[in-house]
């Protein structure tokens, strides 16, 4: 049951940051993947401050900024397009 809330609060936080970074959503699986590995990402700078996330908001916050900071990364590696 805690893989599907996981999968649920990975696939809103993948939407939000998607929605602050570049305006809309990206589609169900790259939300997803965005919102675990910003989760994941999230966790790992949060430590690095000494500070633990408590409850489904603490999880939710930290998922949001770690995916903000994943999707700032990707746009800074990949390269401009020329349209």
């Amino acid at each position: 049951m805690y893989f599907l809330w996981y999968l649920l609060i990975g696939l809103v936080t993948g939407y939000i940051a998607n929605l602050i970074i570049k305006g809309s959503g990206s589609g169900l699986i790259i939300n997803l993947l965005v919102g675990i590995l910003g989760g994941l990402l999230g966790g790992w700078l949060f430590s690095l401050f000494g500070l633990i996330p408590v409850g489904t908001f603490g999880s939710l916050i930290t998922s949001i900024i770690g995916a903000i900071v994943l999707l700032w990364i990707a746009a800074i590696i990949r390269p401009k397009r020329r349209d």
